[in-house]
């Protein structure tokens, strides 16, 4: 069966077929989440109350969009209401992560040392940068930190994104890309020390 067969017997009280429809988002629900919160244990509580509300919620579902996203939607909300409890949500202002006034832009001046990220997805491959990426991204105030994760961890075009965090795509894309510019800064040190390290000095 496919997912509308799926979600239509299960808005008919098929557990089973809910059970499918969440066995096929779990992982990446859950993994969503544990980026967001930062450790296991809150995570695992809103994955699982996300289903619970899924479950009581399921006649909701219209198919505007796609079940996955609907579940991230439910995910999403929960994980805001938690930071909002516990007052950790956007404790400090955007622009104190990000590179100093200059050296921001596609004309930053050439020898800067800057790295420019042209492609997030290439350097998430790398588990040394991935484990720096996730100890900037958890300062970062939360709005920023989960635009930028449903971008480039969930793949999530940036349409898909805005629908998720209910915002206009043009919020959407400012959010994704001050989150690039924090993390960069932060990635330029990395691969100006690496580029120390292979490039020995001449001697005069």
């Amino acid at each position: 069966m496919n997912e509308k067969e799926l979600v239509t017997k299960a808005q008919a009280g098929d557990f089973t077929a809910f059970t499918e429809l969440i066995n096929a988002q779990k992982n990446k629900i859950y993994a969503l989440v544990r980026k967001l919160t930062g450790n296991t244990e809150d995570a695992e509580d809103i994955v699982q109350e996300t289903f619970l509300r899924a479950i009581d919620k399921i006649d909701q579902f219209r198919g505007d969009s796609s079940f996955g996203t609907w579940l991230y939607t439910i995910a999403l909300n929960l994980t805001r209401a938690e930071y909002a409890k516990q007052k950790q949500a956007d404790l400090r202002p955007i622009e104190e992560y990000l590179p100093a006034q200059g050296e921001m832009g596609e004309h930053s001046h050439e020898g800067s040392g800057l790295f420019d990220w042209r492609d997030p997805h290439q350097i998430l491959e790398s588990k040394q940068l991935s484990s720096i990426i996730d100890r900037v991204l958890g300062d970062l105030p939360y709005k920023y930190r989960e635009a930028f994760i449903l971008r480039y961890f969930e793949e999530l075009p940036v349409k898909e994104v805005a629908r998720v965090i209910n915002e206009s795509e043009a919020a959407t894309k400012s959010r994704i890309l001050r989150a690039r510019l924090a993390l960069r800064d932060e990635l330029s040190e990395v691969f100006r020390e690496r580029y120390d390290e292979k490039v020995p000095r001449v001697r005069k």
